[in-house]
């Protein structure tokens, strides 16, 4: 089988399409041919190893599992003899991960892992990135537990957390404040934002204005940057797991004041994640939450996948798409311009 191989840490051109060896399933698991796979700002800092902390359980000088991607959907082709929930032919999407594995035409999952069906009315590309929008609801609901009426700070809006989290507060009942660029300001308005920011002409940290939760998915801003923009008992939520960071998080957790909170999808146990999932697809089905795909690119266009996501003009996700499916709905854009 064709899969993207990482053989040393670096940029966008260490990823390389290679011939491997097609996976046998385990007794627990099943075989998944993939159909979309999500490409998104974590996908570069692994391929980069950053934060060089994190080396020390993935690899040092490269990666141990030298195929990337996390977020996937796809089809299971061959169920192992003791895997009760699922069977073969069943449209699936999930999460492998700190087990990687998704840049490939086949993968294997233990059934117990994060792997849910796959709701018919939505295609593949948009169901892959579901699972991103698990780490803006982690944070929003169960972190921070964001009420109606609460005002929210959605730092990087127009991207793939971003996108999801600006949706997934104004679901939970919110006032939500948008930050992006000039270019992405209708996009940002258009998902629900009853205020956008342009931060390439305003800093939210110096209008005055204070929030009951700063989200922040850009890893720019630090805390002691926002400090001040935040209520008493107030949260700053990341996804970039900085050692600056966690030692913040660390020191605000033992205060009774304003608290920084770091999660990501993939150190949530799997049953928890389930359980945020079945939330998630609610939204969906009623019209609350809406995957956007900013751009499609084939598995041998990964290196121009990368080198985009990189840029930060991301207008939700980007995603590869592999293989021949019909059941797809094809969104792709690589040939027009932003």
């Amino acid at each position: 089988m064709k899969a993207i191989v990482c053989t040393k840490y670096g940029p966008p051109e260490v990823l390389q399409l290679k011939e491997v060896e097609k996976p046998t399933p385990k007794s627990n698991e099943v075989l998944i041919k993939i159909f979309a796979v999500v490409v998104g700002i974590e996908d570069t800092m692994q391929r980069k190893g950053i934060p060089y902390f994190g080396r020390f359980f993935v690899g040092f000088t490269k990666p141990r599992k030298p195929i990337l991607g996390t977020e996937f959907a796809g089809e299971i082709e061959v169920v192992g003899k003791n895997v009760k929930l699922f069977k073969k032919g069943d449209e699936v999407f999930g999460s492998t991960g700190a087990g990687f594995g998704c840049y490939a035409q086949y993968m294997c999952m233990p059934e117990e892992g994060f792997l849910s069906i796959k709701l018919p009315k939505i295609s593949y590309e948009d169901a892959a990135p579901v699972c991103g929008a698990l780490a803006a609801w982690n944070l929003l609901k169960a972190k921070a537990n964001v009420l109606s009426g609460q005002e929210v700070l959605i730092n990087d809006a127009a991207g793939s957390i971003g996108s999801a989290a600006v949706q997934i507060a104004k679901a939970l009942g919110a006032e939500v404040t948008g930050v992006c660029s000039t270019a992405d300001l209708k996009f940002v308005e258009s998902l629900g934002s009853d205020k956008v920011i342009d931060y390439t002409t305003a800093d939210f940290t110096k209008n005055g204005q204070t929030y009951d939760v700063i989200l922040d998915v850009t890893g720019k801003p630090s805390f002691s940057h926002c400090k001040n923009s935040l209520k008493k008992r107030g949260f700053y939520l990341t996804t970039y797991p900085t050692l600056s960071v966690l030692l913040q998080m660390f020191w605000t957790g033992i205060q009774n004041d304003k608290k920084v909170i770091f999660s990501a999808t993939g150190l949530m146990p799997v049953s928890k994640r389930l359980s945020f999932l079945k939330d998630l697809i609610l939204l969906l089905e009623e019209g609350k939450l809406k995957t956007i795909i900013d751009r499609s690119y084939r598995l041998d266009q990964i290196v121009e996948a990368h080198q985009y996501v990189e840029q930060g003009h991301i207008k939700g996700n980007v995603v590869i798409t592999i293989g021949n499916n019909n059941k797809k709905n094809n969104k792709s854009n690589t040939d027009e311009s932003n």
